[in-house]
């Protein structure tokens, strides 16, 4: 192949090529959380793997999240049955599609569900440890090296009126943050000691297709030569989301700009779904993300309220970050606060991940409202009826839970919540390559892309809203459809 010939947009015909200067049974691109997975089920299975990265180390951005796999179904993960909690199937099915609804992949969620509690068995079997405690208090990540928490709306509203609250996020032993470079770690070390033909510094740069469409495998640039690879089971695609592309941001999910931290690795560049759609796989939900507004801890700030620059509430404050980082981003407001007492604010300077500027404090909410310049009486009827029924352990305007619900009491602060004024605001993409759960390319119509698989971020997985994200469940996506996407490739080239 000449050099820069090929380009993610445009595949290659395998007739232009003369011969193959590799050959392999499945083709693994991308060497984070999923393709380690897609690696290793597919070696495991008796399939040849060769897996390209083009960072010089595995990682991916798995190896810089806080480690946590959102798993539960089949009665219970051994850790969460540990610790008396019993969370059957069905609960955690309709959980997930009250979350992620109207766009939720039933067929996907119950695949995750159902194979839960096994996915857990098997990282474990990895060597992935997962400390055997439990962690109750509300945090973003746990500074503490407990293997078990609550990471998302489970004890919130509407949610917790349908479905049985069961804590699932299961995180990577480690004290303190970061724990997703530990189970990359594992990971990386559990492929290693398979079978598996590893290509760091290696950028596959398109797919090579024959005269009917069929995936036949990449061309990739290895030293500076562009070479090609025969993949005789198929193609998986694990090159992540598109966060760190700005162009495809603009153009697919523009809201995601008023977020300023994008979660990710330099690769995330949209490379994989680009190759996926030059050969007609439908790109879905490209429109959506995640954003987080992490306002815990202190997790005492939840007693507060949060409001926009008329004094308005917005949401249940009890819920989990992303869903109120996911309203920010859709509301058309111009400033947002989350007002609190003394007591809220707590040891908020002390230790936070937000960022926010105190906007005003006010001996009285009347001294507070004028202080941020709200129409007098607006932010005081708010808080007076906030209180009025806080008081009486109810919130019949947004449903916050009793646990979380008291009167605010004078002295008050505000802190400034809008986007673009110094708050902590990370994002990353949801959309990608629609697929079955076996990690099999779709076209528009349904049909299949053959010999193509995509998993992870690449592909458009479990989690489909920014509301209804849990901290794990990109993790726990991405580990599992890997894994299914290298058994069905292996199996396909067993029938080659």
């Amino acid at each position: 192949m000449d050099k820069n010939k090929s380009r993610p947009c445009e595949p290659v015909k395998a007739s232009e090529l003369g011969k193959w200067d590799m050959e392999t049974d499945v083709a693994v691109v991308g060497f984070g959380g999923a393709g380690s997975c897609a690696a290793i089920e597919a070696a495991d299975a008796g399939a040849r793997v060769a897996l390209f990265e083009s960072a010089s180390a595995a990682g991916g951005s798995t190896a810089l999240s806080g480690g946590e796999v959102y798993l539960g179904g089949s009665g219970g993960t051994a850790l969460q049955k540990k610790f008396g909690f019993e969370d059957s199937t069905e609960n955690m099915v309709n959980y997930l599609l009250m979350q992620h609804a109207p766009q939720a992949d039933e067929a996907k969620i119950r695949a995750y569900v159902e194979g839960g509690s096994a996915h857990y068995d098997w990282l474990v079997a990895q060597g992935v440890p997962f400390k055997e405690s439990y962690l109750e208090e509300r945090v973003v990540e746990p500074m503490t090296d407990d293997g078990l928490f609550w990471s998302g709306n489970e004890k919130a509203w509407p949610e917790i009126e349908s479905c049985k609250p069961v804590p699932r996020a299961h995180v990577v032993q480690l004290e303190g943050m970061g724990a997703g470079a530990i189970l990359m770690q594992h990971l990386e070390a559990a492929t290693l000691q398979r079978d598996v033909q590893v290509h760091f510094d290696t950028r596959v740069l398109s797919l090579v297709v024959d005269d009917c469409n069929v995936v036949q495998g990449v061309i990739v640039r290895i030293d500076g030569k562009e070479v090609s690879c025969r993949a005789k089971g198929g193609v998986i695609l694990c090159a992540g989301g598109f966060v760190m592309n700005e162009s495809m941001l603009k153009q697919y999910a523009p809201k995601l700009e008023k977020g300023n931290y994008p979660i990710g690795n330099p690769g995330d560049t949209g490379a994989g779904i680009q190759m996926g759609m030059s050969v007609g796989g439908a790109a879905i939900n490209m429109h959506e993300g995640f954003a987080s507004v992490p306002y815990y801890p202190p997790a005492s700030l939840t007693y507060g309220i949060i409001v926009n620059g008329k004094g308005q509430r917005l949401i249940n404050e009890d819920v989990y970050h992303g869903r109120i980082g996911t309203l920010l981003l859709e509301q058309d407001a111009e400033r947002y606060y989350m007002v609190a007492d003394v007591d809220a604010y707590g040891t908020y300077e002390d230790l936070n991940f937000l960022g926010a500027e105190v906007a005003a404090t006010g001996e009285t909410i009347e001294e507070l409202e004028q202080a941020l310049d709200m129409i007098p009486s607006t932010l005081v009827h708010t808080l007076n009826t906030y209180n009025e029924y806080a008081a009486k352990g109810e919130d019949p305007l947004f449903h916050k839970q009793p646990e979380w619900l008291r009167a605010l009491e004078a002295p008050f602060v505000a802190l400034d919540f809008t986007p673009g004024r110094g708050v902590l605001m990370p994002y990353f993409t949801l959309g990608g390559l629609d697929t079955l759960p076996t990690g099999e390319v779709l076209q528009v119509d349904g049909a299949l892309v053959e010999g193509l698989y995509a998993a992870g971020r690449t592909a458009c997985g479990v989690p489909r809203r920014g509301s209804g994200y849990n901290s794990g469940i990109s993790i726990g996506d991405a580990t599992f459809t890997g894994r299914q996407a290298g058994a069905a490739a292996a199996e396909r080239a067993s029938k080659a």
